[in-house]
């Protein structure tokens, strides 16, 4: 029942609403915008073949490895310029969505 009287303030389009705040909502992880520095994985797969190597300079639109999802071959592509600071996974490593592959400096 308390969490019915708990009242608070959303903002939506510059619109002012008064409305129940559950407790959920109060302890969501708050938006944080993606890191063009670290690239992930966008479907679950497996790593077929890395094309960078550590401390190699890229630029944008170069590829940076193939991951093999669902009998579809991906050319992963760099999003900025950059050097290839840290290679977290392996050639032949099975990943989940959203896992970190590779990281920008």
């Amino acid at each position: 029942m308390d969490n019915q009287n708990t009242f608070g303030i959303l903002n939506i389009d510059t619109t002012l609403y008064k409305t129940r705040i559950t407790k959920k909502f109060q302890n969501r992880k708050p938006y944080q915008p993606a890191d063009p520095r670290i690239i992930l994985s966008f479907i679950p797969g497996t790593v077929l073949d890395i094309l960078v190597e550590k401390d190699q300079k890229v630029r944008k639109g170069d590829d940076l490895m193939i991951l093999d999802a669902m009998k579809m071959q991906n050319k992963l592509k760099c999003s900025m310029d950059g050097i290839v600071k840290a290679i977290v996974v392996k050639k032949g490593d099975k990943v989940s969505k959203g896992t970190v592959l590779i990281e920008l400096e």
